[in-house]
């Protein structure tokens, strides 16, 4: 498979060769039902779930029989808040929830390489060297989008937010920002263009938090466990051992086994002192 690459530019918007992408985040083949699923979770996620109506039981009034039950030919009523009552309640309406759906990780990885691979395919993706702008400038980051062409819906990623190039990007119509860490599938595919730094681009889609496998951390820990028990556990005993606690376990045991005897032993030794 030939290597996958992407265009490079400076921070004038001037070619600068191209970049090779990792294959392993960029090239994958994307999977639609876990993009679907992630993406569903993610925008589930937003709600903010605060949509209430009243009940029967919580609207105010129809305390009260409007009348009584037989003799006057009509239907027989309990209460004015009734649901097919103007100004009941409301039956089965929405009432405050949480929208939230739990997506493993390895799950929103896969979704957000499965994204990135897609824009990559589509030759949707350019690379910037830096944005060493002393200053924020709008001016100047439209003129770098126009320049690399960076046409409408415009994802850049960048590794500082609250920096100058952010500044100068955030007034930018159709043009959303987002760091390596914080950068969700939805975002990319919202995008018709996502625009990387060279460091950036390097650490998208990579998180330290759960790439090592837990056997690793395990196995690591029962490596130090066991060289400071080499170390100092098992000296410990020894040296109690020679200094005579040795002793004071074997008259324990003796004790245990026969009190006499020992009782014995202790008179006769202060009988010798």
């Amino acid at each position: 498979m030939a290597d996958l690459k992407a265009p490079l530019f400076t921070s004038e918007g001037k070619p600068g060769g191209d970049v090779k992408l990792d294959k392993e985040i960029f090239g994958i083949e994307p999977n639609l039902d876990v993009l679907h699923q992630v993406i569903t979770a993610q925008l589930a996620g937003r709600r903010r779930g605060t949509a209430s109506t009243k009940t029967r039981s919580e609207a105010r009034g129809g305390g009260r029989k409007p009348w009584r039950q037989k003799g006057l030919g009509r239907a027989r009523q309990g209460s004015i808040r009734a649901p097919h009552w103007v100004g009941g309640g409301v039956a089965h309406g929405p009432k405050p929830r949480d929208y939230s759906q739990r997506t493993p990780k390895k799950m929103k990885r896969l979704a957000l390489r499965s994204a990135l691979s897609a824009r990559a395919a589509e030759e949707a993706v350019k690379v910037v060297e830096d944005f060493d702008w002393s200053a924020p400038k709008t001016k100047v980051a439209v003129s770098l989008l126009d320049a690399i062409g960076a046409d409408g819906k415009t994802l850049v990623v960048l590794g500082q937010i609250d920096g100058a190039a952010g500044r100068s990007f955030r007034n930018i119509p159709d043009v959303i920002m987002a760091e390596p860490g914080h950068l969700t599938p939805y975002d990319v595919l919202w995008a018709d263009q996502v625009v990387f730094t060279s460091h950036t681009v390097d650490s998208v889609g990579r998180s330290s938090s759960y790439e090592v496998g837990e056997g690793d951390f395990v196995k690591e820990d029962a490596a130090s466990d066991t060289a400071g028990g080499a170390s100092g556990g098992s000296n410990d005993f020894d040296s109690a051992s020679s200094s005579g606690g040795g002793s004071d376990f074997d008259s324990v045991k003796v004790e245990s086994e026969d009190g006499d005897d020992f009782v014995k032993e202790d008179d006769a030794s202060g009988g010798e002192s």
